[in-house]
């Protein structure tokens, strides 16, 4: 949610940057939040001087009693009466009004930064860098599943059963490779000097309200039925939740963490939930990073996490690239954001397995998550990056590790935490 005083002063500003994301249909949205937030300031000026009115007459109302003027005391009393009813009146009109500017300022979208490219859609996403060699390999790489069955990795048949569609069971040593992935990366980011944080799965409305825009919402979000809870699509959600209506020392920023959980989506509308694999799910686990931090650290901050990611995969021999999102491609409450991309050997193309994003002040506005300054306090600014997101990260991990008879080769910095194995070999029939 930008900042009203922006719109006021600068209402042409956030008209372009609505034409900038492509959404045209929201331009009348600006004169409808200026016309709500004129509507609210005279209100609150006329109750402003209602009550100073109210004040003066509560004052004289004594003085008359005392000099025995009865009449005037009563009209005064009446006055009083009659100032206080149209104070409820304003108090009740102000909310409303208030609650309706709150609905339309959350549907604006954030301002774009001046770094990211303008294009309609996915599309026109921008590379970036590229780090180590994609190769391919001299013997034909099979489909994941294929690779994750002859290594008697997975059971999706079973997880259709008891699950339905888009759900699997992990097995052997590719569950203990899955669990290994995601115990590196949490140490790897605690050795970075992020706190390891376990949250809740579960957050209520007020918070994935806070977060994320209505649409993405009704896209991903499962309800707890009967309940005010959501299961959460990512940490992040519950994460940036954890400092709502909080006003944070400004000299513990920035905050630095690093967060394991399960993550639920929906996926609606998504292409490829019914496709044969588990590129696309509605259950996964994922290792995240999150940084609140004073405004003026936000853009070094973003440049730090997305290399983070960029470093662990290349720590485990996967080629990959960054693509900048174009502005069609950015979520409402995003200033800008980058995907780390993974090379297939298998499709001879990246994938993504990863997002960086700097939210500036958006959610923080939305939650009330401010930092104490020297004049008083300040908005924070929040960022979010996928540290691995298992199974995604493991498609990667076995095309780009997958040897010519059908073994996988472990590399070194996983091997503590697979028992000391180093390769995981077809299970014979």
């Amino acid at each position: 949610m930008i900042d009203i005083a922006l719109l006021r002063s600068h209402p042409d500003l956030v008209r372009e940057n609505i034409k900038k994301k492509f959404q045209d249909r929201k331009l009348p949205l600006v004169d409808e939040a200026l016309a709500l937030d004129e509507k609210k300031r005279a209100l609150q000026t006329e109750g402003d001087t209602l009550r100073a009115a109210r004040n003066a007459l509560s004052k004289q109302i004594g003085l008359l009693m005392r000099e025995k003027k009865t009449d005037e005391a009563e009209k005064a009393k009446a006055q009083v009466n009659a100032d206080a009813a149209r104070l409820a009146q304003i108090e009740e009109e102000t909310q409303r009004v208030q609650e309706q500017l709150t609905k339309v300022m959350m549907s604006i979208p954030n301002i774009i930064s001046p770094e990211t490219p303008i294009g309609k859609d996915d599309s026109q996403n921008v590379e970036g860098k590229r780090f180590l060699e994609p190769k391919t390999p001299d013997f034909e790489v099979p489909y994941h599943l294929d690779i994750l069955e002859k290594l008697d990795g997975i059971d999706i048949d079973s997880a259709r059963r008891t699950s339905g569609q888009g759900f699997y069971y992990l097995t052997g040593d590719i569950a203990r490779l899955h669990s290994a992935v995601l115990t590196y990366a949490r140490d790897f980011m605690i050795d970075k000097g992020f706190t390891y944080v376990i949250p809740p799965y579960m957050i209520r409305s007020s918070v994935v309200s806070g977060v994320m825009s209505f649409e993405e919402m009704d896209g991903m979000m499962y309800k707890i039925e009967g309940e005010d809870l959501y299961l959460i699509g990512t940490s992040e959600h519950s994460m940036i939740g954890r400092f709502m209506n909080t006003t944070i020392d400004g000299d513990k920023l920035p905050l630095t963490l690093t967060s394991y959980s399960p993550c639920f989506r929906k996926e609606k509308g998504a292409h490829g939930i019914e496709e044969r694999g588990i590129y696309r799910i509605h259950q996964f686990e994922k290792q995240e990073m999150i940084v609140v931090c004073k405004p003026e650290d936000s853009a070094e901050w973003y440049e730090k996490m997305w290399n983070y990611t960029v470093e662990l995969f290349v720590s485990m021999g996967i080629p990959v690239r960054t693509l900048e999102c174009c502005s069609g491609d950015l979520a409402d409450l995003k200033n800008r954001s980058v995907d780390v991309e993974a090379w297939s050997p298998r499709q001879q193309k990246y994938f993504e397995v990863g997002s960086c994003s700097n939210l500036t002040d958006a959610q923080a506005r939305r939650l009330g998550i401010r930092y104490k300054t020297e004049k008083g306090s300040a908005f924070a600014h929040t960022l979010n990056n996928t540290v691995v997101a298992p199974p995604r990260m493991l498609i990667a991990f076995l095309e780009n590790h997958l040897r010519a008879d059908g073994s996988v080769e472990i590399p070194e910095v996983l091997r503590p935490y697979m028992g000391g194995i180093s390769e995981i070999c077809v299970k014979k029939a």
